[in-house]
């Protein structure tokens, strides 16, 4: 599968399997692709399979879910740092 066919079926996976939208799922495969994640298999077309497209959609999710997480935790721990009544008006 071409290079691009195989981001096609990436973000098509991260859509059918996580329920994402597609504006969602194509930011992952973009954002991913610009940190250079996907580099590999421009180089090896060897690693542009259905299967290796399954695993890196749900790598890409699991990371994306622990960023958000993460996110959601720190915005917790500044809450609660916030002394009452020092809030913004």
């Amino acid at each position: 599968m071409t290079y691009e066919a195989y981001l096609d079926e990436v973000t098509t996976l991260l859509t059918e399997l996580y329920d994402l939208d597609d504006a969602t799922a194509i930011k992952l495969v973009v954002d991913a692709q610009a940190a250079e994640y996907f580099s590999p298999h421009d180089d090896h077309p060897e690693m542009r399979t259905l299967t290796r497209a399954r695993e890196d959609a749900v790598t890409l999710y699991k990371a994306r879910q622990a960023r958000v997480d993460t996110q959601a935790k720190q915005q917790r721990a500044a809450r609660k740092k916030t002394p009452p009544g020092s809030g913004r008006k």
